[in-house]
């Protein structure tokens, strides 16, 4: 029997935190939480997922990660609640600046589940998945 019951929460590095909050609440309509300019970082949540953003130090040799040839985040996997809301965010993704589309929705196999899969403008690999018809 696992010893932990589930995600309470997911920190990610962030490129510009105040650009990655905005999309994830303005394209995803999350709510923002918990601002701490000190560190500076930012929580942001769909009612279910936690986010904790951190906002990565710009006086570092900042590298973007590399889902080949780094050990840690490959991407993240964010379910949507049907079809027609999967293709109204595609869209609103596919607008906003600095995102880097990498497939609109397609069928995950032969369907009917669908995906799409994005980079946000800071550089984190995004996935929306609709799981099909229930």
């Amino acid at each position: 029997m696992s010893v932990t019951a589930g995600l309470n929460h997911l920190g990610l590095s962030v490129r510009n935190l105040d650009e990655t909050t905005r999309f994830f609440v303005e394209v995803l309509g999350w709510e923002e939480l918990a601002r701490d300019e000190s560190y500076p970082r930012n929580a942001v949540t769909d009612g279910t997922l936690r986010l904790t953003l951190w906002q990565v130090d710009h006086s570092q040799d900042v590298v973007s990660f590399d889902r080949r040839a780094n050990i840690g985040l490959h991407h993240l996997a964010i379910e949507v609640p049907d079809e027609d809301v999967l293709n109204a965010t595609a869209e609103r993704v596919r607008e906003w600046p600095g995102v880097e589309i990498e497939f609109m929705p397609e069928f995950m196999g032969a369907g009917p589940r669908k995906h799409m899969m994005f980079r946000e403008p800071g550089g984190i690999r995004l996935e929306l998945v609709w799981p099909g018809a229930a």
